[in-house]
């Protein structure tokens, strides 16, 4: 059976949130195939730390395509060590020219505790313009849930939270059941 016959595979709702001097990365554990909930509790937020240098990275789509992209990151990571920029950029590249790469179906938010990006197969890195950036199924939601946020009193890691909490409420491609990585630098 081709990839194209199956039927939609949902999952995930990420947010990276950046406010006083932190940033946080939370990511819910559905994985859904087409109306019928797979898993409630995968992990999606991961802590890398090639040479030393501690990452935390999101996912949303494919798993095995997400997880090829988090090894590359790893490796850009220790040839630039302490450039997320530079290391994002370059994945972004090779994402976007190699044959292999630009088949695999991912998103990645990825955070040193100061910067903040979001690396796609278009070969974008994006940095958000408000300090909050989300993808997946729900992303949307929560996205527009933090930013409404980003004013209060709240710390980064209650944004985050309050944010996938609103939209595990509404997409139902997104439960509750928060895995969350904290830093700061």
């Amino acid at each position: 059976m081709q990839r194209e016959e199956f039927p939609g595979w949902h999952g995930t709702t990420i947010i990276g949130v950046r406010k006083g001097g932190e940033v946080v990365i939370a990511g819910d554990g559905q994985v859904s195939l087409g109306q019928t909930v797979i898993k409630g509790s995968a992990r999606k937020v991961r802590r890398l730390s090639p040479g030393g240098f501690d990452v935390v990275a999101g996912f949303a789509g494919s798993t095995a395509d997400a997880f090829t992209l988090l090894e590359r990151l790893e490796a850009k990571l220790e040839a630039s060590p302490g450039q997320l920029q530079r290391a994002s950029v370059e994945l972004a590249k090779d994402w976007r020219t190699d044959k292999y790469l630009q088949k695999l179906e991912a998103m990645l938010i990825v955070t040193d505790g100061q910067d903040l990006y979001v690396i796609t197969g278009a070969g974008d890195v994006l940095e958000p313009e408000h300090d909050v950036t989300a993808i997946g199924s729900g992303g949307n939601f929560a996205l527009a849930a933090a930013r409404a946020m980003m004013d209060s009193d709240k710390s980064a890691e209650e944004v985050a939270r309050a944010a996938m909490a609103i939209a595990a409420d509404i997409c139902v491609y997104t439960n509750g059941n928060l895995t969350v990585e904290s830093i700061s630098r």
